[in-house]
């Protein structure tokens, strides 16, 4: 290679090098949230149980439609918050019933025990005839006994949505940042596999013995390279999942009326009616629908687990039934519907096996989701997006450690911030993980909008998180570490033991019961909250001896002036 080419590629991998440093730095804050709650996410369910302890039984199949579904639709009405938001929206009067059914639907997985039934009306003098308005509930599947809505599902219902959406729901705005976020991932993916041009060296270097800066970069390497294609590939397929939701909507605004027609002429290709035919009709056996749509699965060699089921249309002709098989065994998460005609129970259609386009987004979005029945895979993506938010914290420390003793020198504050906020991003959040369970565990059972008030506590800890780190870092100012990672680490002890005892003094479920009785997803809770205690507990130890060293060096250097 001439001179002239290598000063071309080392300009190259320099302008790389500081788009992978800012971009990583800038929205790295915001991924590591995606990453730490994504890996809490996959065990989301079981998180819930812990949190939920009236859910506390094992996962059930989908329950017979007659004996418990059927009441618990019948039952469900829209709530008065979804009523009052749907009124600007009605010509005239709101409507004092709902008596048009447009659906009614079941969803469940190998790892729920309660189950989730939605119930979507028609509104009549809707300004847009395709809105209505809809009812969720939670039910027990055993005797279909409602359960509180009020209640958080901390892992499903908050945990989940924070690492795609940060719950900033006002716009999408949250979808947007984690969108934007992901997309410049990619980019710092890319320029960051530019800059090593040893990355497969690098697999296999990690020198904890060397000084604080290198043993920081061969973590950082180390970690980004060992999960570089489970990053790669998570990113990507969270981007594809929402593109077309959230992103690109083209075909439900710019080309609303168009889609609608597309959508009108495919439902008509497959055979299954479109809109309702104004004509009252009664419902078969949907019991027995269920029941030839299994024998059909195991026909074909598919185990018979139904994960979906879906009445469309409900009391008119044109009403039908739609049986989905569930994806404990195999990547996508949903498929293979068989549908039957409502009135009589007739088979309407078998959906054929996905094309080759169809099939690759199944699997794409499936292995995104997880939804499988494979233990040692789900553990490998918690390990996989743990990976990603130490790769995320050390790069902020190597960046922190690189620059504060230069920023001190100059009287400049930018290296102070940036350690307060990845404080923040590092300890505190996890500060605020364990503050919403421990609240969760000592707020009353009876609380008027209990869910807000853990909402607020984690939110209210992460806020406080950050405050310490940045009351506590004036010593990074003047070339020295901040005390609030060891502090923020031994808090992080505290909350963990605090939540592991406080689950045992309001449930029982203390980890000689839950491990006797093998009830691992609280057990594997428990255990998990002591393992982040004992980590912390090392941290802080370590911490506070490397804190200590400067302290009992600085009389011997004097010492040594003076003789």
């Amino acid at each position: 290679m001439s001179s002239g080419e290598t000063a071309v590629f080392q300009s190259f991998r320099q302008a790389m090098a500081w788009l992978h440093t800012w971009f990583g730095l800038v929205l790295g804050f915001v991924l590591m949230a995606a990453f730490f709650f994504g890996a809490l996410s996959v065990f989301d369910r079981e998180i819930d149980r812990w949190a939920i302890p009236s859910t506390r039984f094992e996962p059930q199949p989908m329950p017979s439609f007659e004996q418990v579904l059927r009441p618990a639709f019948e039952r469900m009405r829209p709530s008065q918050a979804d009523i009052d938001a749907m009124r600007p929206r009605v010509n005239g009067p709101m409507p004092e019933r709902f008596d048009t059914v447009n659906y009614w639907s079941a969803y469940t997985t190998h790892r729920d025990p309660v189950l989730a039934v939605y119930a979507g009306y028609e509104v009549p003098n809707a300004k847009d005839p395709d809105e209505g308005i809809w009812a969720y509930n939670t039910i027990d599947p055993r005797d279909g006994t409602p359960l509180p809505d009020d209640r958080l599902k901390i892992g499903s219902g908050f945990f989940y949505p924070l690492h795609y959406s940060l719950t900033l729901d006002w716009k999408g705005l949250g979808y947007w940042i984690v969108g934007f976020s992901a997309l410049v991932m990619l980019a710092a993916l890319v320029s960051g596999v530019v800059m090593h041009r040893r990355i497969f060296r690098e697999l296999f270097t990690f020198r904890p013995g060397k000084a604080r800066l290198r043993s920081l970069l061969d973590l950082h390497n180390l970690t980004g390279v060992v999960a570089l294609p489970f990053h790669f590939f998570f990113a990507f397929t969270g981007l594809l999942i929402f593109a077309s939701a959230y992103y690109f909507p083209v075909g439900h605004t710019q080309l609303h009326d168009l889609h609608e027609l597309h959508e009108r002429q495919e439902v008509e290709s497959m055979g299954l009616p479109h809109g309702r035919a104004g004509v009252a009709a009664g419902l078969a056996d949907v019991d027995a629908m269920v029941a030839e749509a299994r024998r059909r699965w195991e026909a074909r060699g598919m185990a018979g687990d139904v994960g979906f089921l879906v009445l469309t249309h409900v009391g008119d002709a044109n009403g039908y039934v739609s049986v989905y098989r569930a994806g404990t065994d195999r990547i996508a998460l949903v498929g293979q519907g068989i549908h039957f005609k409502a009135a009589d129970g007739a088979l309407l259609r078998e959906d054929p096996p996905a094309t080759a386009a169809g099939g690759v987004n199944e699997f794409l979005t499936g292995l995104h989701l997880q939804h499988f029945r494979h233990w040692l895979l789900r553990w490998m993506y918690v390990l996989g997006g743990l990976l990603g938010a130490v790769c995320i914290a050390t790069g902020f420390l190597f960046f922190v450690q690189k620059r504060k003793r230069q920023h001190a020198a100059e009287g400049r504050q930018g290296a102070r911030v940036v350690d307060a906020l990845a404080v923040a991003s590092v300890t505190g959040m996890v500060v605020a993980a364990l503050g919403i369970l421990v609240a969760n565990r000592l707020l009353p059972e009876g609380l008027p909008a209990r869910g807000d008030w853990e909402r607020y506590a984690f939110w209210g800890s992460w806020l406080l998180a950050l405050l310490h780190a940045a009351w506590r870092s004036a010593p990074v100012a003047r070339g020295l570490s901040n005390p609030a990672w060891r502090e923020q680490a031994w808090a992080i002890v505290a909350l963990a033991l605090a939540a592991v005892l406080l689950n045992w003094i309001t449930t029982g479920d203390h980890l000689l019961r839950t491990l006797g009785a093998g009830y691992w997803p609280v057990a594997g809770f428990d255990l998990a909250l002591l393992a982040a205690a004992a980590i912390a507990f090392a941290s802080a130890r370590r911490l506070g001896r490397r804190a200590e060293a400067p302290a009992a060096e600085a009389p011997r250097k004097r010492e040594a002036a003076h003789a």
